[in-house]
């Protein structure tokens, strides 16, 4: 594989430039065959069980004893949790934003990735239904898209077999394993490891991929890792919240 590295463009998204100059100059600019470009769709995932966790016991007691814990006898967040009521519903209200922007040039995505915890399969499949036909819909269920793993219950994924039964429209990546062999009760991932793995998946989408609109639905700690690799100054994305990013690859021998 030839080394890539990554850079950002600025101003033609809101979240970019109170001067962002919007979707006709966007295609003009993805025209120019020298360079490959992609805009990615980074969207954060719905509120989860952990979530209300965090918001009930704040820091330092969320990261220090209760996320080490399944629950606390009322909520229930490990492993893997669940969408709340307020989740689903912030997933449906992109939904209908993907819905009332189509009308105006937005372009849909073309490929979808997803983390492969729960609450960011469950925001990708109700985000996109009845935009997407269902073949359009097959997202990839990636193991590096999830969110930064170890001691937090919340972050250790279910089984490859019932992420397969549970969203049968998913296509899982080849070399998921069955079990989660990365979670660890005693140690967190270092700081580091999202960035290292969004770089790992940049460099596969940039390689296989022909598609230039790319959604990735994860998490917070990911997709700073992602911005991270592109040069990109850290955004604050709420759950639910999407962020579109203009991706430039550079490849060097």
């Amino acid at each position: 594989m030839r080394n890539i590295t990554y850079d950002t463009v600025l101003g033609y998204f809101a979240q970019d430039d109170v001067l962002a100059t919007g979707l006709p100059a966007l295609y003009r600019y993805l025209q120019d065959g020298n360079t490959k470009y992609k805009v990615f769709f980074f969207g954060r995932h719905g509120e989860g069980f952990h979530n209300v966790g965090l918001a009930k016991y704040q820091r330092p007691a969320w990261p220090e004893y209760w996320a080490r814990l399944n629950g606390d006898g009322e909520i229930v967040w490990g492993p893997d949790p669940e969408l709340t009521a307020i989740g689903i519903s912030q997933a449906v209200t992109v939904n209908d934003e993907w819905k009332a922007e189509f009308p105006f040039g937005i372009p849909l995505p073309e490929k979808l990735y997803t983390s492969p915890l729960t609450r960011a399969m469950k925001t990708c499949e109700v985000t996109f239904e009845g935009i997407l036909p269902d073949d359009k819909r097959r997202a990839v269920v990636v193991e590096n898209c999830r969110e930064r793993h170890g001691l937090h219950t919340c972050d250790k994924r279910r089984t490859k077999s019932y992420i397969q039964q549970a969203f049968p429209l998913f296509d899982v990546e080849p070399g998921l394993t069955e079990h989660d062999t990365l979670w660890d009760e005693h140690s967190r991932e270092e700081m580091t490891g999202p960035a290292e793995r969004a770089k790992k998946v940049l460099d596969h989408i940039f390689e296989n991929d022909n598609e230039t609109f790319v959604s990735v639905t994860a998490h917070i700690l990911i997709i700073h890792g992602f911005l991270q690799c592109v040069g990109r100054a850290l955004y604050e994305i709420p759950t639910g919240g999407v962020l579109p990013v203009i991706v430039k690859a550079v490849h060097s021998s």
